[in-house]
């Protein structure tokens, strides 16, 4: 029995599967990385557009203000006490916006002359039921 084993039994098993878990996304966030590494940032973003590359950018320093929050974790230090805090919460608050300006974005606009087109048949009336209505005398009180 190596050691690693010995070391593997000592922790409780939910921690171990923890463990598993965390390596296997430290191993797909280092495959992005190198994704994201092997092609230079002004040739990726001459092919997105502007909202585009806001979001690749916020979402590059999110993840790397996150990395260092898991780093600070590691070390015994808090990082619910630490700086790196209000810059998450700083940069989440620009993920909002440039959500909320890509959903503008994606809103059906209004065409006016639908809309009106809409409203004008919606009150539309019958040329037969126009004609009745002249035809009919307007109820109401006789001169006399």
């Amino acid at each position: 029995v190596s050691e690693d084993d010995t070391n593997i039994e000592e922790f409780p098993t939910e921690i171990h599967e923890y463990l598993a878990a965390f390596e296997k996304s430290l191993g797909s966030v280092d495959e992005m990385l190198k994704t994201m590494m092997s092609v230079s940032r002004s040739e990726l973003l001459q092919k997105l557009e502007p909202l585009e590359q806001a979001k690749m950018d916020l979402v590059s320093v999110y993840t790397l203000n996150s990395m260092f929050w898991v780093y600070l974790a590691t070390q015994g230090i808090n990082p619910k006490e630490h700086p790196v805090k209000q810059e998450l919460e700083r940069i989440r608050t620009y993920m909002n916006k440039v959500k909320e300006i890509a959903d503008k974005k994606k809103a059906s606009k209004l065409d006016k002359g639908a809309a009106s087109r809409f409203v004008r048949n919606a009150l539309w009336e019958s040329n037969a039921e126009n004609e009745h209505a002249s035809k009919t005398p307007a109820k109401g009180k006789k001169r006399k």
